[in-house]
């Protein structure tokens, strides 16, 4: 099952300077969960904004450039490629960039969103626009701001109608 997983703004804005433009703790803990254990397919610059790899997650790194394979990280020069690297018959979560997600869009079987509810004019990286017609809602949770989230969010879970 291939999933995308993303924060996405209101107006589907993903980031400004290969960085996110919010800080919510919250999200970051359902990330974890979500994708701990699995494969997480990334472009370069995804990867490039990480300190350092996450932990018990297998890294898949699309790259034109390909460097040596580290411990939990490996350098794949397609998607094609990345997807041959997952095992068949179990969740690969794709975690960006906004390329990334445009070129699987259509192979994701389903979609873990978190809706900060506030559009981010500046961002320069966005979530492609998607035809609600070809998913279904099955989970939705609001979260008001509060002292740790500086913007409300909901968590939501899509998956593709067959």
């Amino acid at each position: 099952m291939i999933i995308a997983i993303a924060a996405i703004g209101e107006n589907h804005a993903l980031g400004k300077d290969n960085d996110l433009l919010w800080h919510l703790p919250d999200d970051f803990k359902r990330f974890k969960t979500l994708t701990s254990g699995h494969y997480i397919i990334m472009g370069r610059k995804t990867f490039d904004s990480f300190p350092k790899p996450l932990p018990n997650r297998t890294h898949v790194v699309i790259s034109k450039k390909i460097q040596q394979n580290a411990e939990q990280v490996i350098y794949v020069k397609s998607l094609e490629e990345a997807f041959n690297f997952c095992p068949k018959n179990e969740e690969v979560y794709v975690i960006g960039g906004g390329q990334i997600y445009r070129q699987t869009l259509p192979l994701c079987d389903k979609l873990e969103l978190t809706y900060v509810h506030e559009s981010f004019l500046d961002a320069d990286t966005f979530f492609p626009e998607f035809d609600k017609n070809d998913w279904q809602l099955v989970f939705e949770e609001f979260h008001e701001k509060d002292d740790k989230h500086k913007f409300s969010f909901s968590f939501r879970t899509f998956v593709r109608k067959h």
